[in-house]
């Protein structure tokens, strides 16, 4: 079996034609739900949208990503962690395999633009196996429709996703049976043995993380909205922060709910379409997306259906928490279809913060939003079987380290960059629980974190009275119309003050001991700026007024 290349890439429109037997290239949604009802790869529910369920895997498989390292990006991607090498003969000796098993098979085809800036945007050909993978990418980024932009069309990369394919780790160097490699040279990727969808989404981000910061534009993962006056407003945050919830207001419109890109001449959206969860979600708190659930186009993976009447559960998690809505955002009645914005004035650095430390908002200086931006600190929750689930404390780093593709600093340093250049302020905003922790304080309401995010973006914090908190060294305000004074500074809220402090010393000495892992491969200017926006030396005397010691 003989690979056709040209200038060193896979040439996959002839391999096609030499090996498979059929493909389906840019069919229409309607057809796609053809395909996958033909295929039994899911079932229609009451209202219209597919179920679908991913197997074995229901989140990502963090431990079988891999980078090819290749002379064209060796030296340029921050090995390590998920950036696991993999050498060029692996990948190929992969793609020969995968041919194999592919041969006189069926693909579906879908030519995309992630990006929707046209100044900015990368050319995606997208091979998939099944039919509602390529629905997933058909929803999630710009398809082409016109015929004359076909003929034009030259992909700067190519994503194969066969889940059906499973390596042999004694034979291909993987981890399991599932892999997600990438090479940066080649210009593909595989993804294979895994049929969660989100594998796709975080591949497609990871060559973004590599290609955009070269024309110095920041790709970020956040969600983004405008307010009716023009105002950008971005939520960075990882999952179960509620960055998507928080977004889609029907008092703005939303930009995009995942990942963006920051430009010289503003903001845009990666994406076309949004990856929600959507476990217990209600009509009453999450309208848009809960209507999104109930509409045809969109994907339900791993939703509960009932089998008879084809309705769906929401609340049920028996296959797992994760449970995703997959839609285009032409679903959302008051999004920004171009999806390009100008800059934005506003940053909310999401937390869900279940020590009960931070407060519900807090402004940040420019080197304590970059400093919160490379910590990515927030809490997740282990179930467990002997007990109320446990909290795990997570530093991830820019809010998304598995798919970093640079080194952190300079996705740190673009952010500094944007932040100063255009005047954005920037805020912290915790979503978790306030002054006690998880299982004795409560959980803020996401109607309060509204009505906190209202008063940030429409200029009523901007006169408000402060107090520097003397920890972390945001500013926390006084008051805020329609919440309550009493939840903005934790230190009130907690029945122990000295057992309080005790808590935000040792989470700061954690959020150090984060940023002591990567400070050594920073720019020394960037080092020298940021190793001091934390110290614990004026807390010690605090400390001993409550006879207490760390």
């Amino acid at each position: 079996m003989h690979i056709d290349r040209k200038d060193g890439i896979p040439d996959f429109v002839t391999i096609g034609r030499k090996y498979l037997k059929v493909v389906h290239r840019n069919l229409p949604t309607p057809r796609l739900y053809e395909q996958i009802i033909k295929n039994r790869e899911g079932q229609i529910s009451h209202m219209g949208p597919v179920v679908v369920r991913t197997g074995d895997f229901a989140e990502r498989s963090l431990a079988d990503k891999f980078i090819v390292k290749e002379p064209a990006s060796e030296e340029k991607v921050s090995w390590g962690g998920e950036n696991r090498p993999i050498s060029e003969a692996r990948f190929n000796n992969l793609l020969y395999r995968l041919l194999a098993y592919m041969q006189n098979k069926a693909v579906y085809v879908q030519y995309c633009y992630a990006g929707r800036d046209p100044d900015h945007r990368t050319s995606i050909r997208f091979i998939t196996e099944t039919a509602w993978h390529n629905l997933f990418v058909r929803n999630m980024y710009t398809p082409i429709h016109d015929v004359k932009d076909f003929e034009a069309y030259d992909p700067d990369f190519t994503v194969v996703h066969i889940p059906g394919f499973h390596a042999m780790p004694e034979v291909d160097g993987t981890g399991s049976s599932a892999f997600v490699i990438v090479s940066l040279g080649q210009k593909a990727a595989f993804i294979c043995g895994a049929r969660y969808g989100g594998e796709i989404r975080q591949v497609v981000f990871t060559i973004l993380n590599y290609l955009l910061p070269l024309e110095s534009v920041f790709p970020l993962r956040c969600s983004a909205n405008i307010g009716p006056d023009g105002d950008v407003a971005i939520f960075m945050g990882r999952g179960g922060t509620g960055k998507t919830s928080l977004a889609v207001d029907p008092e703005r419109r939303l930009i995009g709910d995942h990942l963006h890109g920051w430009s010289d001449t503003g903001l845009f959206n990666f994406e076309r379409g949004s990856y929600a969860r959507v476990l217990k979600i209600s009509r009453e708190e999450e309208t848009e997306i809960f209507a999104c659930t109930r509409k045809f186009g969109s994907i339900l993976e791993n939703v509960s259906i009932d089998l008879e009447t084809r309705r769906v559960d929401l609340n049920d998690d028996a296959l797992t928490d994760n449970t995703r809505a997959v839609y285009p955002d032409s679903h959302i009645p008051n999004a920004v279809f171009e999806g390009v914005c100008d800059h934005p004035r506003n940053i909310f650095l999401l937390t869900c913060d279940a020590l009960g430390v931070m407060p519900p908002i807090a402004r940040l200086s420019p080197e304590l939003a970059v400093y919160a931006f490379l910590s990515g600190y927030t809490s997740r929750f282990i179930e467990t079987d002997s007990g109320p689930a446990e909290t795990d404390i997570r530093f991830d780093t820019v809010f998304g380290a598995s798919a970093l593709t640079l080194p952190a600093h300079v996705y740190g340093n673009l952010l500094m960059e944007k932040i100063k250049k255009y005047n954005v302020t920037c805020w912290l905003l915790n979503t978790g629980w306030l002054g006690e922790p998880r299982g004795v304080g409560e959980r803020i309401k996401i109607a309060q974190t509204r009505q906190l995010i209202y008063a940030a973006v429409s200029g009523k914090l901007n006169d408000a009275a402060y107090e520097t908190d003397p920890v972390f060294s945001f500013e926390i305000p006084t008051d805020c119309p329609g919440v309550p004074a009493a939840i903005l500074n934790p230190r009130r809220l907690a029945k122990d003050q000295g057992e309080y402090e005790m808590r935000a010393v040792q989470l700061a000495k954690k959020f150090m001991e984060d940023f002591a892992r990567y400070e050594n491969e920073m720019p020394e200017n960037m080092r020298t700026m940021l190793v001091d926006v934390l110290s614990l030396d004026d807390t010690f005397d605090m400390l001993e007024e409550f006879r207490l010691s760390i």
